[in-house]
């Protein structure tokens, strides 16, 4: 098909683009690729309509007869695989909801967001092509009456399709749909979701009448979308039922607790292995066993759902398949898949860190030795977990009394020894973010590491500096946030006494900063505002002030908008980014207005908090979850109102500091990360000893330390973490290494954890306000 579609084009002269490989085919259609732009194998640019339609029209004729997935994001023309979209080709942005996104432009030339989504838009401004009229009355043109059920909610999406709940039209009855998109969702031997789904049917009416099982009602298709009708199983997933349970998440959990949790699991897990053994003397293998899969009803009763990937137990194949940190390893088959799953999810339950075993086999021995001693449990509990070619991966923060000065040193280590200066892309491996915004950024680039390594004494490389200052120059950054764009950069440059650079980066962003209404510290005025007032300091330049100034004046008229449903409060995207800056205004001015404006800035933050279970105040995010973070979450307000009580301790949003610092204390923390996990909370709580002792803080921050132990993996060397969702080891500052770097230097000497969170500087005045 593409080598038809290609010759076409090339033949015309006609732009395209296609996917280069099978593999980026495959997963471009996986199950969990983004549902906007799934499907897509090659994409076309002809000119004008006229083209349009005639390349419709020819590459219909020739590409006759092949199937293809649909595409959610376009309009289908006819039957085959082409489809329209209209949208954006040239890289560039516009803010919206508080984000930059890619843009489309407007007659006028106005930019607007290109609103990439899983239905087909097209801008009011566009008249439709006449030639795509009949295929846009097609596509609206379905009857509603066909479909037997009525939808009450969605439960989940992917690119195989949804799962809902709906009411049986007929007799009122509850159940679950499942959707499956046909040439969609397609795993590693690419098999499709309607498939799946068949098998899924085929299983279920096998296993009737197994409690903890769904009975099936039936299999139907409406337009192309194939579906599933099945009871809905009660209860919550595991995932769920541990985030409200699993006592080490809350700070200072009664140690009585902790056996009876235990005790509670162990029979949890009792039901689920006799569930597993029904399943299996039915001659099945259920294949997928992974939290999300296993529901817990109130009276702690167990059922099994998705069973799109059980198998014969005389199968010699493998499911293609699989969540990290319960796949089975290779050299499993059959029942020894389950039951590899089980062991997994006996770890899990007790510390859910299982993906780290994917990068780290090695760390078995010593998260099943803590779970062990931790609530009591016998010495074979998850024994049958076993990992091929398991070696033990110890490093020194494994050591009773960890040396910390060569546990630092062995993480600068592990940084250096990560990077790839042949590569343009990036120089340390980071988050994926750093593919998006940048490999030189500060956040997740090589601008964030550098400045870690020096700041923290491990030195200036550098090589490694010839490699920023070249890659700014063949690649220059598109936005002018600090955390994502020229405003960090400039900073680490001109730390290193490259002033011509910095200059030329600032500059070069001057025109993004004024059309930025963005407030937050990563992408938007506040970062660029502190960052202008450390280039007051060190050039001693009263312009560089002027222009800070002019920033806070903005941000501090500026109404900022309610909460919303999901979280925005914390260091990166809420308010107390420009509270920093607030409060650093004031230490510039000693006008106390600014911190006026601090605490109002910090009550915004406060307004998205709520009580938690164990008297900590977090920030709310969504229905059911709670953050404490330092990017979004508890902590990263806490560091902030921490800076307005050292001029301010009267202020009102200070007086919630207590509650803010409790979120800082929970034993389990699913990532080691600065921005996003253990590393920021322990920062936090230091962030207040310039109020004096707080014997409660300090024992928390010690036990932060000392459960770092968990995440360390030994790396060419050195010591190297896991970024977001444990799935890769990362470098950078917001999710990885240089982030831990920064965060022991804060805890162990006092160094300023990121730039601008230093210790309140001297007032031109006092503060004559509260």
């Amino acid at each position: 098909m593409l080598r038809k579609v290609w010759d076409y084009c090339i033949e015309r002269s006609i732009s395209c683009k296609h996917l280069r490989t099978v593999e980026m085919v495959l997963a471009n259609n996986s199950k969990y690729a983004a549902r906007e732009g799934s499907g897509k194998l090659a994409t076309i640019y002809p000119r004008d309509n006229k083209e349009l339609k005639r390349t419709l029209q020819e590459l219909s004729e020739i590409l006759s007869g092949e199937p293809g997935p649909y595409i959610l994001s376009d309009l289908r023309y006819g039957a085959g695989p082409l489809h329209v979209r209209y949208g954006g080709f040239a890289e560039r942005w516009v803010e919206a909801d508080g984000r930059r996104v890619l843009a489309v432009s407007k007659p006028d030339g106005t930019l607007v967001p290109d609103r990439r989504t899983p239905t087909f838009q097209l801008p009011d401004w566009v008249p439709l092509p006449e030639c795509l009229e009949p295929h846009l009355a097609a596509r609206r043109g379905g009857d509603p009456a066909q479909f037997p059920y009525r939808v009450t909610s969605s439960l989940h999406f992917s690119n195989g399709g949804g799962v809902y709940l709906a009411e049986d039209k007929a007799d009122g009855r509850e159940v679950v749909l499942k959707e499956a998109r046909p040439h969609a969702g397609l795993d590693r031997d690419h098999v499709d979701a309607v498939a799946r789904l068949h098998r899924e049917h085929d299983v279920l009416r096998r296993l009737a009448g197994i409690p903890g099982v769904p009975a099936v009602h039936r299999l139907f298709t409406v337009w192309e979308h194939h579906f599933l009708a099945m009871d809905r199983a009660p209860g919550l997933s595991l995932g769920s039922w541990l985030a409200h349970h699993y006592p080490l998440t809350r700070r200072d959990p009664d140690e009585r607790d902790l056996p009876a949790y235990a005790e509670r699991v162990r029979a949890i897990l009792g039901r689920l292995g006799a569930l597993l053994d029904a399943i299996h003397e039915r001659g099945l293998v259920f294949g997928d066993l992974h939290p999300m899969n296993v529901l817990v009803d109130e009276d702690d009763q167990v059922s099994l759902v998705d069973f799109e990937l059980t198998f014969e137990a005389d199968d010699p194949g493998r499911p293609a398949l699989g969540a990290p940190g319960f796949k089975a390893p290779p050299g499993l088959s059959g029942v020894a898949i389950d039951d590899h799953a089980l062991a997994a999810l006996k770890l899990w339950i007790f510390l859910p860190l299982n993906a780290l075993l994917e990068l780290a086999p090695g760390k078995l021995p010593s998260l099943l030795g803590f779970v062990r001693n931790r609530f009591g449990l016998p010495e074979d509990h998850a024994a049958e977990l076993a990992l091929p070619g398991l070696e033990p991966a110890r490093t020194e923060l494994d050591a009773p009394e960890p040396d910390w000065a060569l546990v630092r040193k062995s993480v600068a280590a592990g940084i250096l020894a990560s990077a790839t200066p042949e590569r343009t892309d990036r120089l340390f491996p980071g988050d994926i973010e750093q593919f998006q915004v940048g490999g030189a950024c500060f956040g997740v680039g090589a601008a964030g590491v550098l400045h870690a390594l020096d700041v923290t004494g491990a030195g200036r490389y550098p090589e490694h500096e010839q490699w920023l200052l070249d890659s700014v120059r063949r690649d220059p950054p598109g936005r002018p946030g600090f955390l994502d764009g020229t405003h960090g950069i400039a900073h680490v440059l001109e730390n290193f006494g490259y002033r011509a650079e910095a200059d030329r980066l600032l500059e070069s962003s001057a025109a993004l900063v004024e059309q930025t209404t963005e407030h937050g510290l990563q992408s938007g005025l506040s970062g660029v505002g502190l960052n202008l007032l450390h280039f007051a300091a060190t050039r001693d330049d009263r312009g560089f002030r002027e222009q800070a100034i002019r920033i806070g004046a903005r941000l501090a008229e500026t109404t900022p908008q309610p909460p919303r449903k999901f979280a925005t409060a914390g260091l990166l995207s809420g308010w107390s980014g420009p509270a920093l800056l607030f409060v650093r205004l004031f230490e510039e001015t000693g006008d106390g207005a600014w911190l006026d404006a601090a605490d109002r800035a910090l009550l915004r933050e406060l307004e998205e908090c709520v009580a938690t279970d164990d008297g900590s105040l977090q920030v709310r995010d969504g229905e059911a979850r709670t953050l404490p973070y330092l990017a979004v979450g508890s902590a990263g307000v806490a560091v902030v109102a921490e800076h307005l009580a050292a001029h301010r301790p009267g202020a009102e949003s200070v007086a919630q500091l207590p509650g803010l610092r409790e979120s800082c204390r929970g034993e389990f923390v699913i990532h080691p990360s600065l921005l996003y996990g253990r590393a920021g909370l322990m920062t936090a709580l230091a962030a207040g000893r310039h109020r004096g002792d707080d014997p409660v803080a300090e024992r928390a921050i010690a036990l932060h330390l000392s459960r770092f132990a968990w995440y360390a993996i030994p790396f060419r060397g050195g010591i190297a973490f896991p970024g977001n969702q444990l799935l890769r080891l990362s470098m950078d500052v917001a999710t990885g290494g240089a982030g831990v770097l920064l965060a022991l230097a804060a805890v162990l000497d006092g160094t300023p954890v990121l730039p601008f969170l230093g210790g309140p500087r001297t007032s031109v005045r006092p503060d004559r306000g509260k």
